[in-house]
């Protein structure tokens, strides 16, 4: 497969490695004559280690098939986290090195996951945009301060840290954006 017919959420073989691909980067050359270039942001499967490579459009990558099956989080087996499948209940057990940063989203029953595999083995999972957390711990808003809306701390229930405007409340559920790790507005 060209590098130029790729798309983000492939997997594809680099570096005798499996990777999927979550950003792509298109350059066009100056002048004339000039090749265009991919850079591709991948995370290696499993392990989730972050890499960033650049392809000339007709450099050919292999692509690796690639099982998605929508799952929903069940519980933690000692470290690991255990995912059942929507449809036929399948168990998918992974390891906190596969799961890497997705941790600090995964709550109880959170459902929209999708769990990578390839040869019957899952690898990797692939969260929902948002995800709904608990302020556990935020400092109050500041009265009469300044007018500025500053982004404060806050601690969410699964230990993670993010930045929120100044009248949320700790307590409060907030939306989360599982990508950039982003306050998304507060949840219904």
């Amino acid at each position: 497969m060209r590098a130029s017919e790729i798309k983000k959420g492939n997997v594809v073989e680099y570096n005798n490695g499996v990777y999927q691909i979550r950003d792509i980067e298109r350059s066009s050359p100056q002048g004339r004559g000039g090749n265009v270039r991919f850079r591709f942001i991948m995370y290696s499967v499993p392990g989730g280690a972050k890499l960033d490579a650049s392809f000339d459009a007709d450099d050919n990558l292999v692509e690796v098939e690639l099982l998605r099956r929508q799952a929903t989080f069940s519980y933690k087996d000692g470290e690991a986290f255990v995912f059942m499948d929507d449809e036929d209940y399948t168990p998918y057990t992974l390891d906190p090195d596969a799961i890497g940063d997705a941790a600090g989203y995964i709550t109880d029953g959170l459902s929209g996951i999708y769990v990578q595999v390839i040869d019957e083995q899952p690898v990797a999972i692939q969260l929902p945009q948002h995800v709904t957390l608990e302020v556990i711990e935020t400092p109050p808003e500041l009265k009469g301060g300044t007018a500025t809306k500053r982004p404060k701390p806050a601690t969410l229930s699964t230990g993670i840290e993010i930045m929120v405007p100044e009248y949320i409340t700790t307590g409060e559920k907030i939306l989360v954006n599982t990508t950039t790790g982003e306050f998304g507005g507060r949840a219904d």
